[in-house]
């Protein structure tokens, strides 16, 4: 690491969403189901978190690590034979993290029906260095109207993940200062 303070933001040239847009695809087998025979969420929460990592790393051009996930939305089960496709890109971007969208869509591996969608996920990752401290990512360019919009709902999630943990560590310092230290 050096002595010197970091660039400004404009000094780290822009990313088109299309640059680091990626689709993961993986047939379900038995060993991914649960007791109902279905797929396992943690199986499908996996590979989310396994696409939106590899959009994270492409994005931020480095390691880039699961901050948190929030509004997995499992929509429709996943069954034995469905061929997965997770589709993940980035639709925000801050000084060192990122939100990363993720749509999961699933069709029978043997059928030539259109995929459906099956669930829905919101990541923030972290960009590190080699010592494992933040770095600095790249800005997101969205491309299309679809793009700005998501790039939109990602500031309003960001916003409200924000107030969410103020006003938890408010409450926690409202308890402690009454002694109710749990």
């Amino acid at each position: 690491m050096t002595d010197q303070a970091p660039a400004p933001e404009s000094d780290i040239p822009g990313k088109p969403t299309s640059a680091s847009r990626t689709t993961l695809s993986h047939i379900m087998t038995h060993n991914d189901t649960n007791l109902l025979g279905t797929v396992h969420g943690g199986v499908i929460m996996k590979l989310v978190d396994d696409a939106a990592g590899a959009v994270a790393g492409r994005h931020s051009g480095g390691p880039a690590v699961t901050a948190s996930m929030d509004e997995m939305a499992f929509l429709e089960p996943v069954r034995v034979g469905d061929l997965v496709h997770v589709k993940a890109q980035v639709n925000w971007t801050g000084r060192t993290s990122m939100e990363v969208g993720v749509r999961v869509l699933a069709e029978r591996w043997n059928e030539s029906t259109p995929a459906q969608q099956v669930g829905t996920a919101y990541l923030v990752f972290a960009a590190v260095d080699a010592d494992g401290k933040p770095r600095r990512v790249p800005p997101v360019l969205p491309e299309t109207e679809r793009d700005e919009r998501r790039c939109q709902e990602a500031q309003i999630r960001r916003t409200h993940r924000l107030a969410r943990r103020r006003a938890i560590l408010e409450l926690r310092e409202r308890r402690a200062a009454k002694g109710l230290d749990d």
